[in-house]
């Protein structure tokens, strides 16, 4: 193969290249251990990471939304306001504001591994707080600070998960995981629809906070990242766990394939050396236009997703006069549309591509959101099924989101560049329900629905921009 030779990885421990000087770092050992991990397929050590983590994630989920689905009842017990409701919405996403930048440094750090965890278990504790909160004031502190673990966590799982992955299939990979959080917003609306009108709202802070603390313990006994590790130079501790994921390669495919080593080794070394990450790096002439697409993009969709997906069961109940049970289980419809949308997205994204798939979904949820906004927002069957459409294809492309950041920036800075792209759907999803508190009183419904319609065409143009990265190697993308 072109610019490439092939390796046989001898099988016994003792094989292994020597470990470099005290003080020295290996390059050519790290690009070994590198090009071991791209040939191994996955196996079963891969899905028990994507579980567990992917349970984090899930719980992650379930505590971003469960508010949404309480706010119908607190609406009723404590007279709140559209625009304390707004508030209450947005003090989640000023917290996960400050969780993505702190957690997301915290990650390059001390290990991807360690800050998933931390930010769980900050997470728990603040939901058995929501739960034992008895005003408007001491909900909005605990969901502040809850707001810190569930930004925290979601950058850094997506870091992980990107790194334990290889080229090839690695869209797939990434999104069956990624899939777990729709299923937890799903779940949660399912959840809510039923025990909130039994139980009363408390219940869905309980159950959002005790697993987690257990979900904590079995975090920290993932394996680091071995990516992570090279970058830091651990490369013992990054072969040790390389040779447990071979291992079960083994067990499940066979012989694994010879090792193929760039004959660039001095531009493969300056790929992984490592190397502080800086924040400023990120707006380098590099990986500058990368970087502000991104914000774009993560701007955009988290606008128009987490808007729809926070207000619609408090507008079915208040503007569309539903019943209770019957907003909730209304409002419940969207996640049902992603998850379906999304479980498309994970077997074809790999021959669409990333690019691709942004850019027809922001379109298709323009336009749904448009003739929403012109013609349906007076009937309620048409914002149901527009609205829960819209919300279905943009929501993918939030997903497709956490498999493309990770994908552009190299190592040293992935969780970085993952955690402040996120931060702007921290602020996009604080500002958004604000607006639509103000906007459902002063101007109707439909002005909102074309608020909507206008970000995710500007959303389309952004996603037009966009570097495709499948099938590429993560250090290949990087340079």
């Amino acid at each position: 193969m072109q610019g490439h030779e092939a390796l046989a990885i001898p099988e016994a421990p003792s094989a292994t290249v020597a470990a470099p000087a005290a003080g020295s770092y290996d390059s050519a050992r790290a690009t070994l251990l590198l090009a071991r991990m791209e040939r191994i397929p996955f196996s079963p050590w891969h899905t028990r990471a994507r579980i567990v983590m992917g349970s984090a994630t899930f719980l992650d989920a379930f505590d971003a939304l469960s508010l949404a689905f309480v706010l119908p009842i607190l609406v009723r017990v404590w007279q709140l306001s559209p625009l304390e409701v707004g508030w209450l919405i947005a003090a989640s996403y000023i917290g996960q504001l400050v969780g993505a930048l702190v957690f997301s440094r915290l990650a390059e750090s001390y290990g991807r591994v360690p800050s998933a965890a931390a930010a769980t278990a900050i997470m728990s504790v603040m939901s058995l707080g929501c739960a034992l909160a008895g005003s408007f004031s001491l909900l909005f502190v605990c969901r502040l600070v809850q707001g810190i673990g569930v930004g925290g966590e979601m950058p850094v799982a997506a870091a992980y998960i990107s790194e334990l992955s290889r080229a090839k299939g690695r869209g797939r990979f990434f999104m069956l995981y990624e899939m777990i959080f729709p299923v937890g917003l799903m779940a949660t609306g399912q959840i809510g629809t039923v025990l909130v009108p039994l139980l009363g709202w408390k219940i869905l802070f309980l159950l959002g906070g005790i697993p987690g603390l257990i979900l904590t313990v079995f975090l920290l006994r993932l394996p680091e990242s071995p990516r992570w590790l090279v970058g830091q130079g651990r490369l013992d501790e990054a072969e040790a766990i390389i040779r447990d994921v071979e291992a079960s390669a083994r067990r499940k495919h066979g012989d694994l394939p010879d090792v193929e080593l760039r004959r660039e080794p001095l531009q493969a070394a300056a790929a992984i050396k490592p190397a502080r990450s800086r924040w400023r790096e990120l707006l380098s002439p590099l990986y500058r236009g990368r970087t502000l697409i991104a914000w774009m993009l993560w701007a955009s969709a988290f606008f128009v997703a987490n808007g729809l997906n926070n207000w619609m069961p408090t507008l079915y109940h208040t503007v569309y006069a539903l019943d209770l049970p019957d907003a909730l289980r209304a409002a419940s419809l969207t996640n049902v549309a992603q998850v379906a949308i999304l479980l498309a997205c994970a077997f074809c994204i790999d021959r669409v591509g990333r690019r691709s798939w942004a850019v027809a979904s922001f379109l298709i949820g323009a336009v749904l959101l448009a003739a929403l906004a012109l013609a349906g927002s007076g009937s309620l069957v048409a914002v149901i099924v527009l609205a829960t459409l819209a919300y279905g294809v943009v929501g993918s492309i939030n997903a497709v989101l956490y498999l493309y950041t990770p994908e552009i920036y190299p190592t040293r800075m992935r969780a970085i560049g993952t955690g402040l792209a996120t931060s702007w759907l921290r602020l996009a999803s604080a500002v958004g329900p604000a607006l639509v508190g103000l906007m459902v009183n002063k101007q109707g419904i439909a002005s909102v629905f074309l608020m909507f319609a206008v970000v995710a065409a500007l959303g389309a143009v952004a996603a037009s921009r966009m570097i495709e990265t499948r099938d590429r190697q993560l250090e290949d993308i990087a340079a």
